[in-house]
């Protein structure tokens, strides 16, 4: 197995596509030659990467799905050293592995498994407290950790489109050419929060609930940016998901600051909503259980709705197996 990658997929060839069966591939690749348990493997997501939890290895493998996915691999790394260090309650990588792990041309990271039996639902509060420790970290070394690049992740989602009406994309493209001029203009306005380290994707989904608190995962997105992004998941949460309002409330208490209040939040929340919209283009084509919510986000988009609710990406048969015993690595 190799570990040399010089640029992360920058400037290579397109990965082959993620397949529950390449998944499956990987994964067993993975243990045979790490010394892992595969027995009762779970896949237990699988939108633009796989996350496979292995429970008698105590690891959860993670497969980068598409190019920009395999780009952020270095920078994920980087996020999860730096809250390691600073003792940040979030996953942790697991020790012993030189990581990232090149397996069958796919980028590969495995971290600890942090659950732990918890049956405690982490809440916005949980999250509150774990932002405000982010937020007041010390700035990392120059050009260690990557800068927020959440519009350059929209673009090579729109790219890296699969299986989808060349009108569709051409929308898409227009709205975030709009979004990212926008978003240069809050430069010049007074913010709410310092820039700094940002986890980038901060939802109550990110959040694993343990017996000594909760803990954060998911750093495809923690970068150097504008702190107020880190509320704007939860606000847009209460504005587009039926049962998001309390949650942003609660939040916002928590963390002492309303981000909706501030100038510039409608910026923020059209970029959210790209984001929202864009991020499983890569995989459409091999996950069709995602198509009818994405048509219907785009849909709304599109029109304009902005009182439009919206459902979470149905995980469906392939995306999550109704039984463990369904995947077998």
């Amino acid at each position: 197995m190799s570990t040399d990658l010089p640029t992360a997929g920058t400037g290579q060839a397109a990965p082959a596509r993620l397949t529950p069966q390449r998944i499956r591939s990987v994964v067993r690749r993975v243990c045979r030659e790490n010394g892992l348990s595969p027995v009762g493997s779970e896949l237990i997501k699988f939108t633009v990467s796989a996350v496979v939890r292995l429970p008698m290895a105590g690891a959860v493998v993670r497969i980068a799905g598409s190019v920009p996915a395999r780009r952020r691999v270095p920078a994920v790394l980087v996020a999860a050293r730096w809250f390691a260090e600073h003792d940040v309650p979030a996953v942790r990588l697991l020790p012993g592995l030189e990581q990232p792990l090149e397996v069958e041309g796919q980028l590969v990271t495995v971290w600890q498994d942090a659950f732990d039996g918890c049956d405690v639902d982490p809440t916005p509060g949980d999250l509150a407290g774990i932002l405000r420790g982010i937020h007041a970290l010390p700035s990392p070394p120059p050009d260690s950790m990557a800068g927020w690049s959440v519009m350059s992740k929209i673009r090579h989602r729109i790219a890296e489109a699969d299986a989808i009406d060349p009108a569709d994309l051409e929308f898409l493209s227009s709205l975030t050419d709009r979004a990212e001029r926008e978003l240069a203009d809050l430069d010049g306005r007074e913010h709410l929060l310092d820039r700094g380290v940002v986890h980038g994707d901060a939802h109550v989904g990110n959040l694993i609930p343990t017996r000594a608190g909760a803990v954060i995962c998911d750093f495809d997105s923690t970068g150097i940016g504008p702190q107020e992004w880190d509320l704007v998941p939860a606000a847009v949460g209460a504005l587009r998901f039926a049962h998001g309002l309390e949650a942003h409330r609660e939040l916002a208490e928590a963390y002492g600051l309303d981000v909706t209040c501030w100038s510039g939040f409608p910026v923020l929340r059209t970029v959210r909503e790209l984001q929202l919209v864009t991020s499983v283009l890569p995989v459409l084509g091999a996950n069709p259980a995602l198509r009818p919510q994405w048509e219907h986000r785009l849909a709304t988009l599109r029109g304009g709705d902005t009182q439009a609710f919206w459902m979470p990406y149905s995980a469906g048969p392939v995306a999550r197996p109704s039984h463990p015993s369904s995947f077998h690595p």
